[in-house]
């Protein structure tokens, strides 16, 4: 089966026939090995460790750390007001150990309890790295820094004051874990402890299987840096069938079971209630220069009826009085139900009710 050649490689050929072209061995050299190197590459799979989630498992996963980068942008944006720029790279399942030998022994790992409401079961921590980079540049902020950004190597050691910053500055990317895993679960996430030396951890086996979720932080359009986050397989594990358990009971999940406590809530609802005599145009100048005392003529005898609005609409009609010291209105007809009888007919008069208005809530205007 013969190569298909790019347009590129095309034009090289043509160019190389033409007369007088000396560098035709060459250009033609050059063809040939870069169609020998246009290969299509495809991702290596391990049979001896096979995958133990699907990718519907981990699309919900890239979706919860999408909406989870998202909101620590914005966070980072306004707290320490560093023009950042956080999107997730990767989403892949892998053993601890890859996680573990691509840090250093001095790098700095949080170790995060995550606890599922409802469930009382204990889970594995989870666990976040951020470059020093990142780190002190924040710290450099929080001081009262510039706006430069601050450039370390790998492996550097934080001090005792650099050392009690940072877990500030990791508390803030902890909370907001909850509101990124909002839309499938429940969760609560608090600090453990911070581990100076990763190989120290001995909670999670080296060959146990878990999700590494690499997030790259653009700061300033100067520096790249990295959030590495491990989450343990027994912990994913049990979130997924809580959210499994969810879904099957959604699908179960009939509206005519729940209507009394529907309609139980609903009746404990509160809502604005107003009282308007009438409407009056005013011109501004005039609404200036009002005082105590002055009269505005509504063009509507007091004794007329008085609509009743719930919210913008216009439900009740009736009669302005007084009731135990209160402004009250008395209810006599009620608008939605005349609509219904002139559509159905006919019908019989609703009997009267008696609404108290308290003081702040009166409108006349």
């Amino acid at each position: 089966m013969a190569d298909v050649l790019s347009q590129s490689q095309i034009d090289a050929l043509l160019k190389s026939m033409q007369p007088g072209n000396s560098a035709e061995p060459e250009v033609n050299a050059k063809v040939e090995k870069k169609a020998e190197t246009e290969e299509i590459k495809y991702s290596k799979y391990d049979f001896y460790s096979p995958r133990k989630f699907t990718k519907d498992k981990m699309k919900i996963l890239t979706s919860v750390f999408e909406n989870y980068a998202r909101i620590i942008t914005s966070q980072v944006n306004g707290v320490f007001r560093v023009m950042t720029d956080i999107t997730v790279m990767e989403v892949q399942e892998r053993r601890y150990y890859e996680y573990v030998n691509s840090l250093n022994e001095n790098d700095t790992v949080t170790l995060v309890d995550a606890t599922i409401q409802d469930h009382n079961k204990a889970l594995v921590p989870l666990m976040i790295y951020t470059t020093p980079g990142l780190v002190i540049t924040l710290i450099e902020r929080m001081l009262g820094g510039g706006e430069e950004v601050v450039k370390v190597k790998e492996g550097y050691r934080y001090s005792d004051v650099e050392t009690a910053l940072y877990r500030r500055i990791i508390s803030y990317l902890v909370q907001a874990l909850k509101d990124g895993f909002a839309n499938y679960l429940n969760m609560e996430f608090a600090i453990q402890r911070i581990e100076e030396n990763p190989s120290m951890i001995q909670d999670v086996g080296l060959d146990e299987v878990v999700a590494i979720i690499l997030l790259n932080v653009d700061v300033a359009g100067l520096a790249v840096e990295r959030i590495r986050i491990c989450m343990p397989g027994t912990l994913l594990e049990t979130m997924f069938q809580v959210i499994d358990s969810r879904k099957h009971i959604a699908r179960g999940y009939a509206y005519e079971d729940n209507r009394e406590t529907i309609l139980e809530n609903i009746r404990q609802s509160q809502l604005p209630l107003t009282g308007q005599l009438g409407t009056v145009f005013v011109d501004l100048s005039d609404i200036y220069h009002l005082k105590v005392g002055d009269i505005i003529d509504m063009n509507k005898a007091k004794d007329k009826d008085v609509k009743l609005f719930i919210g913008r609409q216009a439900w009740f009609t009736g009669k302005m009085g007084v009731y135990k010291k209160n402004v009250a209105i008395r209810i006599n007809r009620r608008l939605y139900e005349e609509e219904e009888e002139a559509e159905n007919g006919g019908g019989g008069d609703p009997d009267p009710e008696a609404i108290m208005l308290e003081p702040e809530e009166e409108s006349l205007v």
